[in-house]
Parts: C-alpha cells; structure tokens; sequence
C-alpha cells in the first residue's frame, strides 16, 4: 500500500446509500491507508454540486462506481463518472449486490471483494 494515504470518491445511486455504508466502513480499519469520500444529495443535482463535485474528484486519486441496477436511473452517479472521465481520475466499478450484474458501458466492473478494492486503491 502506498505511504500516503489515498482518497477515493465513491460514485452511487442514493437507493444504494446501506452499500456506499459498508464500502466506507473499510476504511476505518486502522491499516487502511485510504479515506472514501461522496457527494450524495437528495435534492436536483445543480450547479453549485457539481461544481463540489467536480472539485472532490480532481483531489481524489480514483472513483470506485457502486454499480446495481440503480445506476440506470441515476442522473447524479451518471454525471459523476462523466467528471471523473474529463479528469482523467481512474474508474473501477464495484457490483453493489452478489445477484446484480448491470452493466455500465465503459466502466470496467468487478465482483465487490477486498482484493479487487485494494488491488485498484494500490494502483493509484
């Protein structure tokens, strides 16, 4: 793992949010040299968010995408992996649920697993 502590932004569909809980409860471990951040909102994704966005991902290191079926629908989680595509911050997409295989064009997707985490969180 690198010295310096990683900050990935997670991208999720707010119907997702128990799973967006349990990514981040991995970095409270005290070896995991990495911190998750998001920018879920329930009110209409505007300006001024996406300008927050925008930021946060420019200072991450990668964008883990929470992909279930959800993500279909999501317009914020969309517009997120968009920025992180015009950042030219990594992507990895992680399936949210053991029984759900969406699929998002253009995002590489694994099976949610501690070593697929931290083989991406160590790539960076």
């Amino acid at each position: 793992m690198p010295s310096t502590p990683r900050v990935v932004f997670i991208a999720f569909a707010i119907e997702d949010a128990t799973q967006r809980n349990f990514l981040k409860g991995q970095s409270l471990h005290p070896r995991a040299p990495f911190e998750f951040i998001d920018m879920s909102v329930k009110q209409p994704y505007d300006t001024e968010w996406k300008s927050k966005v925008r930021t946060r991902i420019r200072r991450s290191h990668g964008v883990i995408v929470l992909v279930s079926r959800n993500s279909l629908t999501s317009s914020g989680q969309k517009w997120e992996i968009q920025c992180a595509r015009e950042e030219g911050v990594p992507v990895l997409g992680i399936w949210a649920y053991a029984g759900d295989r969406t699929d998002i064009s253009g995002v590489r997707t694994l099976v949610w697993s501690d070593s697929n985490i931290n083989n991406f969180i160590e790539s960076l």
